[in-house]
């Protein structure tokens, strides 16, 4: 009999780090299926405020040496809803953005579906969507095709995602910040209740809070939720879901997927530059920021960075995104002087290849915004976290990463970046000289994690075999 070849669709969130983790899962997929029967495709759309110019080629050249993975670029949103939505609820504008891209996905799957003769071997088999894409698991019904749901983000948060509809049906109103946000929440996976303060922001004004329970809500029509993250690492949250009553989805701990080629088009020189220089530092000597992908620092807070640097007077690695509009290189937004203040001691670059530096035996600490990209990386490697959250789910990860595991140092839980509030050189400082110095970081409970997550994807792993049990469901 001949082998019936199984076609995914992947459906990613088009932002970097949605874009390369996806990526990510894909190449695993192929490289783990052994009877080579999976082939994706992967729809990729526009958002407005993203900057579109290099991003197809940029993909392109991510998945162009896998023969098993394709591009299909979808038509552009003529009437998006107007960014003055994204800018009062960004959750709210993305969910409506969503649906409207529900008629060019429908186009693109009957074309793969209905274009073929009955003697092709491949068959459209379900739908992967990013997690801010479920609206379009109503099109997979539509055709008779399973979705699943690729989040990006911990099992922590899927515990959030759980309790949302819970407390929306008998709590329509927003979480109140009014009194500090303090209001404990008993999300599912956490041994602890969290405190409210360090829910996504969205969650504090009507709109989007409305989203985030919409969104949540859908959650309960995929067949399944992959997690990007593994047992090893939040081992509270997965004995959650597997003890989860049946009407909630399976759900599969596939991470730790690190997206180590994230910039596959630039001037290896940058590269260079920059391991070269760690290369001549001493071991475990180095504090690196970085705060993430998407949003630079205003330059009042670069200049609080700076001085805190100065005052702690330890090795440093800074990466700095500033808008190419503005300023050509970082150096132009720094302090007068400070790079000759701290000559020998530190560099300064817009862009950095994180993972290998995480990687480097200089390295011995990481101030972040908390992705969860970054925090995967960092547990990976063993590198000790200052949690320094601005956006997004972030407040909840560095809750996480603090409170629940016990494995970063806590400089902030509940920073908001878009509050507009400037964090001193002070503050900064003393949790650099925490992160470096303190004896109450747990380095040898982190060296411990890095062991596990390693093993985690190896052959036999625990994300590995979730990844064949997830692989099995198309193996008919």
């Amino acid at each position: 009999m001949e082998k019936q070849e199984a076609e995914l669709i992947f459906i990613p969130f088009p932002i970097p780090g949605h874009i390369l983790s996806t990526i990510e899962l894909a190449k695993r997929l192929i490289s783990q299926d052994h009877r080579r029967i999976l082939t994706i495709t992967i729809f990729h759309w526009a958002l407005p405020f993203v900057p579109q110019s290099d991003t197809i080629a940029f993909i392109q050249s991510l998945v162009e040496a896998e023969s098993r993975i394709r591009l299909v670029t979808l038509p552009d949103v003529q009437n998006p809803p107007p960014m003055e939505l994204f800018d009062k609820a960004s959750e709210a504008y993305i969910l409506e953005f969503v649906k409207k891209m529900i008629p060019f996905v429908k186009e693109a799957l009957s074309t793969l579906l209905y274009s073929r003769d009955e003697s092709d071997s491949v068959r459209v088999a379900g739908l992967v969507l990013d997690f801010f894409c479920v609206p379009l698991i109503d099109v997979g019904n539509e055709f008779n095709l399973p979705s699943y749901i690729f989040l990006t983000c911990s099992a922590g948060f899927l515990g959030m995602m759980k309790y949302l509809p819970e407390r929306y049906k008998t709590i329509k109103s927003e979480f109140d910040r009014s009194s500090g946000g303090e209001e404990m929440i008993p999300v599912p996976g956490f041994l602890s209740s969290v405190p409210a303060k360090v829910l996504p922001p969205g969650m504090f004004t009507s709109e989007a809070y409305e989203a985030w329970a919409e969104i949540a809500e859908m959650f309960l029509g995929a067949k399944g939720i992959l997690v990007n993250s593994s047992t090893c690492l939040e081992p509270n949250a997965f004995d959650y879901f597997d003890r989860c009553p049946d009407n909630y989805p399976p759900v599969y701990p596939i991470g730790p997927i690190l997206c180590s080629n994230d910039r596959p088009n630039l001037d290896l020189s940058d590269r260079d530059r920059i391991l070269r220089w760690l290369d001549d530092q001493p071991e475990s000597s180095v504090v690196f920021l970085c705060f993430g992908s998407l949003k630079s620092l205003e330059a009042s807070q670069i200049k609080e960075i700076a001085q805190a640097l100065e005052l702690v007077g330890c090795r440093f690695l800074w990466s700095i995104r500033t808008d190419p509009k503005e300023y050509a290189s970082p150096s132009e937004i720094l302090p007068g002087g400070f790079m000759n203040r701290v000559m020998g001691l530190g560099l300064v670059c817009s862009w950095a290849p994180q993972v290998e530096i995480l990687a480097h035996k200089a390295v011995g600490g990481f101030v972040s915004h908390c992705g969860w990209n970054s925090i995967l990386e960092s547990l990976r490697f063993g590198v000790p976290i200052a949690t320094w959250p601005m956006y997004a789910e972030q407040q909840l990860n560095a809750f996480t990463m603090v409170k629940e595991l016990g494995l970063a140092v806590e400089m902030r839980l509940d920073y908001v970046r878009a509050d507009g509030e400037i964090v001193k050189a002070d503050e900064i400082a003393i949790a650099v000289r925490s992160l470096m110095d303190g004896e109450d970081v747990p380095r040898k409970k982190l060296k411990e994690i890095a062991e596990l997550a390693k093993e985690a994807v190896m052959v036999d792993g625990p994300s590995s075999v979730a990844v064949r049990r997830f692989i099995d469901e198309f193996g008919w």
